[in-house]
């Protein structure tokens, strides 16, 4: 363990709520939610404003609307997320080569590795540097935590949430630890610190007068050692900046029990191809097969089968989920599905007749191409198969010249043989970006009964007007979102008049370089859409469910 704070954690300020409302002008200030908004969604982040009234990360959505009514009820916009993570993390690789991204909003940095801070002053300074930095590249805030320790730094950074800095000096890391709850330290988890408590521990102070011994008794040697370590503000680990993948899964949720076996073997088909797309996706392949099951009482099953050698094939995890599945009784009705691949590598053992038939099945398919090929040859020269003329006979079929589309001079369903196909409804998730033909960029903020309300505003605006549309509607699409900031373009240089030439009109110098292009103003400027209106209420209208 070092003996300067020169590990830095950064934890962005609820990350995916505080994008929400940097992007939504009139979402600022109020109570946001941000996760599944299904019977049986899960908060992923909440507001600062929205956690007043209780609600906070994994709670059920149903429970957070009875705490928060009034909050605004978002989908996660991931892409839009990653986006600005991607931003943020760039800014932590100019300080580092040794960066470890924990997720999206949080990652360590080793600032001595990047010989950018030695000891305490240059640590604090290249901290409020960073906070500095990401507010003027993203808008978003992030606090800091500094220490000689990951987890040091970590605990640190939470003690200065919301958009600050807590640096903890060199010696003093013991008397920090020793008030605070046991459930600070890394893997003490509900069960464990249960477990402590009923034997009279509730802080790291009283952890570390229990002893190592005690606590490799009370709960194992390994785990007993490491807590005892910790509560000695022990931490070597290093900062690594590449963590190992050890696994890929996917699971779903379902807002009502499935009861239907069939279903359920087509789900579990279903998520083990999604979970191939990601295994090759990293680059993977994997050995173990597990299947997850979580029935209508809340047990969750796990099964899981291991193959003789690591596979990417979407086929062969299909039929080891499938077998998997056989094992398990579903007929109370299923609320969760999962599949995974464990046991990863960067290669795949493949089977060598599996190749040779590949082989041959290109070799025909190419030799069919080739008849194919000769055959169109043929019937472009106006031979047909048994080398009569058909050109003629098409032209009086399709009503029109040789090449004309299939069915043009026809009915529609007689051209196509098939029968016309309904039109399937398009899906507006609330908070998704859309952009309107007349009204510019908005975001849906809920949807129902055939309508979808927007809100048309941008980062840069005032709080923009609503305004409901058809579902249907042909003017409203989804699209990307708007940069939370601008940036800032290169000032335009004025070329050099030629001599002899008289100066320039202002009306030209303004529309080079002082007037605003009109395609560029928001939707809240005077000459926008809704220009000088705002909402005073964040919820949706009662159109517009899902909005809050």
């Amino acid at each position: 363990m070092r003996n300067e704070p020169t590990i830095l954690h950064l934890d962005m300020d609820a990350f995916y709520a505080s994008a929400e409302q940097a992007s939504k002008p009139s979402l600022r200030g109020k109570a946001v939610v941000v996760g599944g908004l299904g019977p049986r969604g899960v908060v992923a982040t909440a507001s600062y404003e929205a956690r007043r009234f209780g609600v906070h990360s994994a709670m059920p959505t149903a429970q957070a609307r009875r705490l928060a009514p009034n909050a605004a009820y978002l989908v996660p916009r991931f892409g839009f997320y990653r986006d600005i993570s991607e931003r943020v993390m760039g800014l932590l690789r100019e300080l580092s080569p040794l960066v470890e991204p924990l997720s999206l909003d949080e990652a360590f940095v080793d600032l001595e590795a990047g010989g950018v801070a030695s000891e305490e002053v240059s640590a604090r300074a290249v901290g409020e540097r960073l906070r500095a930095d990401i507010r003027a590249v993203t808008g978003l805030t992030g606090s800091v935590g500094l220490a000689a320790s990951k987890m040091l730094a970590k605990i640190a950074s939470e003690e200065a949430k919301p958009d600050g800095l807590v640096l903890v000096q060199a010696g003093t890391e013991r008397a920090l630890l020793a008030p605070m709850a046991v459930r600070v330290l890394p893997g003490v988890g509900p069960a464990t610190g249960d477990h402590l408590r009923r034997a009279g521990i509730t802080t790291v102070g009283e952890l570390a007068e229990a002893g190592e011994d005690e606590l490799v008794r009370m709960l194992g040697k390994s785990h007993g050692a490491g807590l005892y370590a910790m509560a000695l503000a022990r931490d070597d680990r290093p900062v690594v900046a590449e963590r190992e993948t050890k696994s890929v899964s996917v699971e779903d949720t379902y807002d009502v029990d499935i009861h239907d076996r069939t279903r359920v073997r087509l789900e579990v088909q279903r998520l083990a191809a999604r979970c191939v797309g990601r295994l090759r996706a990293s680059g993977h392949s994997g050995r173990t097969v597990v299947l997850k099951v979580r029935r209508y009482d809340f047990s969750t099953l796990t099964r899981s089968e291991t193959l003789r050698g690591p596979t990417d094939d979407p086929s062969v995890v299909q039929e080891a989920a499938a077998r998997l599945l056989e094992s398990v009784d579903t007929t109370g009705g299923v609320r969760l599905l999962g599949v995974g691949v464990s046991g990863l590598a960067d290669y795949t053992q493949e089977d060598l007749f599996a190749q040779a038939a590949g082989a041959r099945a290109a070799a025909e398919t190419a030799e069919r191409s080739g008849r194919a090929e000769r055959a169109d040859e043929d019937e472009a020269r106006g031979a047909g198969p048994d080398g009569s003329l058909i050109h003629k006979a098409r032209e009086k079929g399709a009503g029109g010249p040789v090449g004309a589309a299939a069915g043009e001079g026809l009915g529609a369903e007689q051209g196509s043989g098939e029968s016309p196909v309904a039109p399937v409804e398009r899906r507006w998730s609330a908070g998704h970006d859309v952009r309107h033909a007349v009204y510019g960029p908005g975001w849906v903020q809920g949807s129902g009964v055939g309508r979808v309300t927007v809100r048309f505003e941008t980062p840069q605006s005032a709080p923009g007007r609503v305004r409901t549309f058809a579902v249907d509607d042909r003017d409203l699409e989804l699209s990307e979102p708007v940069a939370l900031v601008l940036e800032q373009a290169p000032p335009a240089v004025d070329p050099e008049p030629e001599q002899g030439a008289g100066p320039q009109p202002d009306t030209e110098r303004g529309q080079g370089r002082g007037a605003e292009p009109e395609a560029e103003r928001g939707p809240g400027t005077e000459s926008g859409p809704g220009a000088g209106s705002s909402v005073a209420d964040s919820s949706a209208s009662a159109a517009s469910p899902g909005g809050g």
